[in-house]
């Protein structure tokens, strides 16, 4: 399902947090503002916003940080997500700077909070309001996205008008947003206090004692590779040569290396790499191998950035599982 270089609307991960808004999803009447440390306040529809702004495009992984969570040793708290929260497509909108710039920020601004239309469980306030550092959301990277993959939005992606920044995990990508406010602080709204998509900044055990004055929140996402060219089981003749592709990622940093290893680690192959459109796109590895005697075959294979950032070859835990880019392992069989 993630081979395809654009990954098709109905084939990416859909995550929520509450219930979804009712709708009607119409551009022309659905509201949107820009409110709080700022000179001049906008109150626009999505439509407006189209028509206001220069209208760009960005092919972008976006990325569940809870991705690769269930290949855990241990267990942790989240929906136990396998290698599928993931994909890459084609956002369209407009450039959050400059609807920012356009608002007039105010001196002290340094975040902004999202306010989305969607309910929680209880229908008792916003279902998660997450935000970015003001920094981030000035990079020309980040939208205010009505359109995915050419098409408007749909409702499960957060139509009429969704965040799109890349590099970020996907729920900094608030979906049905309705507002923007800018702050002198943090937010720490439904979904950014506590332990809520932070990791710790030291070492933990399962067991440990959790101090969230010790938790960061998440901003850049690791490097990571998965193979689309086969599954786990897959039977394979033993002498046969066959190729084993995939796409590799890591959010805006260019993908220096991916390698297969048939051994555990002790010996690595490198695989060939082909870029797509743009530094937040993923790359297409691609490696020829020789089927070995027969039995079962464990590939491993890791991602290395051009930062020098690698795949470990087991799990860093923590207690939400958020962020296990440990390096994936394929078990096929050889007859």
């Amino acid at each position: 399902m993630l081979d395809p270089p654009i990954t098709p609307v109905g084939h990416l991960f859909v995550r929520n947090n509450g219930h979804l808004p009712d709708g009607p999803f119409d551009p022309e009447t659905w509201p949107f503002s820009v409110t709080g440390l700022v000179s001049r306040p906008l109150n626009l529809t999505v439509t407006e916003l189209e028509r206001r702004f220069p209208v760009v495009s960005i092919t972008t992984v976006i990325e569940c940080a809870g991705n690769g969570r269930s290949l855990n040793l241990h267990p942790t708290e989240g929906i136990p997500w396998g290698l599928g929260a993931v994909g890459c497509v084609t956002f369209t909108g407009v450039r959050l700077a400059d609807v920012l710039g356009a608002a007039g920020m105010e001196e002290g601004a340094s975040h902004i909070r999202h306010h989305g239309a969607d309910q929680a469980i209880n229908r008792r306030g916003p279902a998660f309001s997450r935000g970015l550092p003001l920094e981030k959301a000035l990079q020309p990277e980040c939208l205010l996205a009505f359109a995915m993959n050419g098409e408007p939005l749909t409702p499960d992606h957060g139509a009429p008008l969704r965040i799109v920044a890349p590099g970020y995990p996907g729920s900094a990508w608030q979906k049905w947003l309705t507002g923007i406010e800018v702050l002198d602080h943090v937010h720490e709204g439904p979904g950014m206090s506590g332990l809520d998509y932070r990791l710790p900044i030291d070492p933990l055990r399962p067991g440990d004692p959790l101090d969230p004055a010790r938790f960061e929140i998440i901003r850049d996402m690791p490097v990571r590779a998965i193979v689309t060219s086969h599954e786990n089981g897959d039977v394979v003749h033993r002498g046969d040569a066959i190729r084993v592709e995939g796409w590799a990622w890591a959010h805006g940093i260019p993908v220096a290396e991916v390698a297969i290893s048939t051994d555990k680690g002790a010996y690595w192959t490198g695989a060939s790499l082909t870029a797509l459109d743009g530094p937040y796109a993923w790359t297409r590895f691609s490696v020829p191998l020789v089927a070995p005697a027969s039995g079962p075959l464990t590939l491993v294979i890791r991602a290395t950035d051009a930062k020098g950032q690698q795949q470990p070859l087991e799990p860093r835990w923590n207690p939400r599982g958020y962020c296990n880019n440990m390096c994936q392992r394929l078990e096929l069989a050889v007859i």
